[in-house]
């Protein structure tokens, strides 16, 4: 981080009286430091297509480094009472941000699997979602936040989440996508960084999921439970809180 930068994040995160809160670490901060320059410098296809994803305005907390994508899906988690019900129960949770992570640990689950296909920590396990070697049905509770739009076969990756999951278990699947877009966009001829920012808002992203997702997901066997921000999260001060009440809880179910 350059100098430059560095006090930018002093400034916002240090500096007493600030008017926004992170929950991840609890403190008050004057403001969330922004994506890239935010949502004015996003490619233009994403902000032509209004896609739905995180807040590039108000991304990161200047104190400890969570995302908006963090702090959005803990208020889920919390409203509708699935991290309560974490207690006593086998959790996967693939790419675990480390700090919601924690919070996930501290609830006692019997079972608690932090996985990655390129793990970088010890205590993370080597997991490739398309052949996740589990068992079926292992697992009560699937947390995948911001991560199918990485995987080369999203089809496969689901049908693999529906095996592992218990029945009645619940997948969490945050996933950017675009209402305006009515088909999922993958082409493969969109390869390398430069193209795929343009044409999927990210250098690393395959795809650029349509209004059609929920019924894309659901047709690997997953019932839709996906709930809205102003249903869920009605009296949440999204600008104190830094979450982008366009993205709703894309919350999912086993039922067979």
């Amino acid at each position: 981080m350059n100098l430059i930068k560095l006090m930018k994040y002093a400034v916002a995160g240090w500096l007493p009286f600030g008017q926004r809160r992170c929950l991840i670490c609890d403190h008050n901060v004057w403001r969330f430091m922004p994506y890239r320059g935010g949502w004015a410098y996003a490619p233009a296809l994403m902000r032509v297509l209004d896609v739905i994803g995180s807040d590039l305005d108000s991304f990161e907390c200047p104190r400890c480094g969570s995302h908006d994508r963090e702090r959005h899906l803990l208020l889920y988690l919390r409203a509708s009472g699935l991290l309560a019900e974490m207690a006593g129960k086998a959790v996967l949770h693939f790419a675990p941000e480390k700090r919601l992570s924690r919070v996930i640990a501290v609830v006692d689950s019997a079972r608690y699997v932090r996985c990655d296909l390129y793990p970088r920590q010890p205590d993370i396990e080597r997991v490739d979602m398309l052949d996740m070697g589990f068992e079926s049905g292992s697992f009560d509770v699937l947390i995948a936040n911001h991560v199918l739009e990485h995987v080369s076969d999203d089809r496969q990756a689901l049908a693999e989440i529906f095996r592992v999951l218990k029945v009645g278990g619940y997948a969490v699947l945050q996933t950017p996508y675009s209402n305006k877009l009515h088909h999922t966009w993958q082409d493969e001829g969109i390869v390398g960084g430069d193209i795929r920012l343009l044409a999927y808002g990210q250098e690393d992203h395959v795809r650029l999921y349509g209004r059609d997702i929920f019924d894309r997901f659901s047709a690997a066997g997953l019932v839709s439970r996906v709930r809205s921000h102003s249903d869920l999260l009605p009296d949440v001060d999204i600008v104190k809180l830094g979450v982008n009440p366009a993205e709703p809880f894309m919350l999912f179910q086993r039922i067979d």
